[in-house]
């Protein structure tokens, strides 16, 4: 299960925050806690966790205790970026697109890519004893779900995550699928 964390000042103001810790909102913390009715009782292979303060707090609202805090499920660096409007970024710079030219003086998606697999190498052997939980940011589980399928890293353009969604990635006949994408909390998640 993939779990988008949620709502920061930034995200709700769509600008891009990375490597900025900001904390929850006071609606993301209320997002974060509903998700903990409905993941109570289950049991997790493991439970893997971004070291930045909004997922980290996000998965201990919804009752998850990391079994890992992995610097790969980082978010973008999105280096010049960072704090700024992907509008507001194109009024300087005709054209940009961060899936194709990537973050000035940060990561370029490829890069999120090879991080996003390691993440998955350290996950796979888990799955082998059960489910497990990513608690991670937007861009980065995007990237992750398209490593997952054996897309490029590109394809997680296609995918919007919007803030405290969930996500389930599975097999179907031994092949790596989405099995459900960008659900809200209000949903069942393991259904």
């Amino acid at each position: 299960m993939l779990i988008r964390h949620g709502e920061t000042e930034w995200s709700r103001a769509w600008r891009h925050t990375g490597r900025t810790d900001l904390p929850l909102t006071a609606a993301g913390r209320d997002q974060a806690a509903a998700l903990r009715p409905l993941l109570a009782g289950h049991s997790w292979a493991g439970v893997q966790v971004s070291p930045l303060g909004r997922a980290r707090e996000t998965a201990d609202l919804a009752g998850l205790q990391p079994t890992l805090v992995d610097p790969d499920l980082m978010e973008w660096d999105y280096g010049a970026v960072e704090g700024v409007t992907t509008k507001d970024w194109q009024a300087s710079h005709p054209g940009w697109w961060l899936w194709r030219d990537g973050a000035p003086d940060g990561e370029t998606v490829d890069a999120i890519g090879v991080r996003a697999g390691r993440a998955l190498d350290r996950l796979r052997p888990q799955l082998a004893r059960g489910d497990v939980a990513v608690v991670a940011h937007g861009h980065l589980l995007r990237v992750l779900a398209a490593v997952w399928c054996g897309l490029p890293a590109v394809t997680g353009a296609h995918l919007r995550l919007d803030v405290a969604c969930i996500s389930l990635l599975g097999y179907e006949h031994d092949t790596p699928v989405i099995l459900r994408w960008n659900s809200p909390i209000a949903a069942d998640p393991l259904s």
